[in-house]
């Protein structure tokens, strides 16, 4: 690994690249961790991968070697002349400029990836991990989603009910996912070094939600209301957001209509809990 971080470190300087704490920038050093990244994204010749931050091409390298084509999103553009040297020997590689946050992703996916089947592998940036994979999600374009994050955040998208990791987006994501922890990644592992261990998780996209909800949106409504207050009872947290539309007592009412005590907490409900209780509300209200 050192003789990899030594070859890396010369290329940087070489193109006077200096990294930026402000984009979340730690690049991969150990070469044995891109290829089990692009291995455990199962791409073959049939899909067309979108990248998020490519840094210096060590996961893309890995990734074009078995995808169909590869499309890296990446927002430093003093990163490109080292993209241009780096995936020189890739015809089925191209770099895009921009940043994925005010993307067009379903547009992108279409003119990039007609004939493929798209999926997502990336070494997200820390610091736009939540916001970029709501945006993947929600785009509604992609069979899987593979990613190294920060540990604690993979084990919040992996949690169950009732745990301390347990929270609104780990709702959002396993509603629209089947999420799985595969392997850690130690610190040691990037350049410049993270003060957290990284994990690798994969996120295979439902064909449908394992749940019937008749307003996505209020849904999710319901839920972040749920953990308004993590540390209070499920109908307090819930005034928080309906409580200007409804009272306590209804509130209770509704959650004891549910089945629940009325003293439990938010983060004891699964995802059936969650979608009898957004009817009941969304009906009191209507």
């Amino acid at each position: 690994m050192q003789d990899n971080k030594t070859a890396i470190e010369a290329l940087l300087r070489r193109h006077g690249f200096h990294f930026s704490k402000s984009m979340g920038q730690n690049f991969l050093i150990n070469p044995d961790i891109p290829a089990a990244i692009a291995e455990s994204s199962c791409a073959d010749e049939t899909n067309g991968v979108l990248e998020i931050g490519p840094g210096i091409g060590a996961l893309s390298c890995q990734l074009c070697r078995r995808a169909g084509r590869v499309v890296a999103v990446e927002l430093d553009r003093t990163l490109l002349p080292i993209l241009e040297e780096t995936m020189a020997n890739f015809d089925n590689f191209e770099v895009i400029s921009a940043d994925i946050l005010k993307t067009d992703i379903p547009v992108l996916v279409r003119e990039k990836f007609a004939g493929l089947t798209p999926i997502v592998c990336a070494n997200l940036p820390y610091n736009i991990t939540t916001p970029a994979i709501t945006a993947l999600l929600e785009s509604k374009c992609f069979k899987s989603i593979t990613v190294l994050v920060q540990k604690e955040v993979a084990e919040r998208l992996c949690a169950k009910p009732g745990t301390a990791a347990y929270g609104a987006f780990s709702v959002f994501m396993q509603y629209y996912t089947e999420p799985t922890l595969l392997f850690e990644v130690p610190k040691e592992c990037f350049e410049p070094m993270p003060k957290v261990t990284s994990a690798v998780l994969r996120a295979v996209v439902r064909e449908k939600p394992p749940i019937e909800v008749e307003d996505e949106a209020f849904f999710f409504k319901t839920v972040y209301a749920a953990f308004a207050l993590r540390r209070k009872t499920l109908v307090n947290s819930l005034m928080t957001v309906f409580g200007t539309q409804l009272t306590k007592d209804q509130l209770a009412q509704i959650v004891s209509y549910c089945g629940l005590d009325v003293s439990i907490r938010g983060e004891r409900l699964g995802l059936a809990e969650f979608a009898d209780l957004s009817r009941e509300i969304n009906a009191a209200i209507s």
